[in-house]
């Protein structure tokens, strides 16, 4: 069978890597080159501990209150637009405890999935990322990041996460002896691991030249033809492909693509920024998440710290703002005082767009408008995480094997 993937960040390599293994000759289209995709600068999380989607009841009434300070963690850029718009209602609607109670056994489930391939890759010689488990602390400073912090623990405990602590400043301290960390505590999520993200996708793109998966970047996808009820050729650019079977991995430029088919998922852009210290003076043993300062450090590589966060819902057309990693790094130095992290010029700053779903949770799945075409997109924060999970679900689906989960909380007809 000939599949076309469209897409390559972590979810389309992934999807790719599965595919060709099964025997499918794979062709994979991106508009860039694919050097500096969402799946490079990430904080490298491979996390079950991040079962609460995006789309939580605080969330959009903090938005709201940010919604005029370019430097807040949460930053909607105001515009009539109106995709913005069907997207805002169905993200408020997605935003009740009801439906964050829903999300947390799939988000778990997959992130498990995920994890164990991500592991298995590990044990091929072709692979070294730098993969480690060390768990996740999730630090705190406030009264209110305590409560959170003892829901948190009592949920993890709930879905099965029983390696989950809470630690006092004590413990959090002594597992990070080289820094002193302006904290009242932390959760301590054992069951999470991290890599640097760098070395696996340049380690996946050239496996996957090696193995006959055929690369067609700086090509853009323009349009599709179809009969039957199936998508039969995808035209870009520069060409035209037959499909057996097509694949939209397109992160946030998935939504346009989609439209081109007659399909709509709901989505918009949610830009992240991330600074690497590639030499750094301090050192850190375990990744973190503040959670008053809505920032990520991820130790990588033996010695790299990266400094990542922040989540802008804007165009994909708008410059980045050096005000989103000032506001970044100030995070970091109110609980790392020892860490002097200059702000980079603008050239100097990773910055990639997220795609962020209507409710939080991923697209994955056969579209009802074309039956050979699998959605495998909307992973916001998560793609990493999720990513080989998600490429050995998409290769089930394409050869109707059974799942390895169940996927119909990732319908990506849920919003039709």
């Amino acid at each position: 069978m000939k599949v076309v993937v469209l897409g390559g960040g972590i979810i389309g390599l992934s999807s790719a890597y599965y595919l060709k293994e099964s025997g499918h000759e794979v062709v994979l289209i991106d508009k860039t080159d694919i050097s500096s995709n969402c799946s490079y600068g990430n904080a490298g999380y491979v996390c079950p501990s991040h079962f609460i989607p995006l789309a939580t009841p605080g969330i959009v009434k903090q938005g709201l209150k940010w919604m005029w300070n370019s430097r807040s963690p949460f930053y909607v850029q105001p515009r009539l637009n109106l995709s913005l718009i069907d997207w805002g209602l169905k993200f408020m609607n997605a935003a009740t405890p009801e439906k964050v109670e829903q999300a947390a056994i799939p988000l778990r489930d997959v992130a498990i999935l995920s994890k164990k391939h991500y592991e298995e890759w590990t044990r091929l010689p072709q692979f070294n990322f730098a993969y480690a488990q060390k768990g996740l602390l999730e630090i705190f400073q406030t009264d209110a990041g305590a409560a959170h912090a003892e829901h948190a623990l009592h949920k993890a405990h709930e879905l099965g996460l029983s390696d989950t602590v809470l630690l006092s400043y004590d413990q959090l301290q002594a597992l990070e002896p080289q820094t002193k960390i302006n904290a009242k505590g932390a959760i301590h999520f054992k069951c999470d691991a991290h890599l640097y993200p760098n070395k696996l996708m340049e380690q996946m793109i050239a496996h996957l030249k090696q193995v006959g998966v055929v690369f067609k970047t700086n090509e853009e996808a323009i349009g599709f033809e179809n009969a039957g009820g199936k998508i039969t050729k995808v035209k870009t650019n520069k060409s035209i492909y037959d499909a057996d079977a097509i694949v939209i991995a397109s992160g946030s430029w998935s939504r346009e693509l989609a439209a081109k088919m007659e399909v709509k998922i709901p989505m918009v852009a949610g830009r992240g920024y991330s600074v690497t210290l590639e030499d750094s003076p301090y050192t850190i043993n375990h990744p973190s998440v503040l959670i008053e300062g809505r920032a990520a450090l991820t130790p990588m590589d033996g010695n790299k710290i990266r400094f990542g966060g922040t989540m802008e819902i804007t165009s994909t057309n708008t410059a980045p703002r050096i005000e989103r990693v000032e506001g970044l790094l100030a995070a970091v130095k109110r609980f790392y005082p020892e860490f002097e992290v200059p702000v980079p010029t603008i050239d100097k700053i990773w910055y990639g767009f997220r795609p962020c779903s209507a409710d939080g949770l991923p697209y994955i799945g056969r579209t009802n408008r074309w039956s050979n075409v699998v959605m495998a997109t909307g992973h916001s924060m998560l793609g990493l995480s999720l990513g080989a999970g998600t490429g050995k679900l998409v290769n089930e689906l394409i050869n109707e094997e059974k799942l390895s989960m169940d996927i119909k909380p990732f319908d990506p007809n849920r919003f039709s």
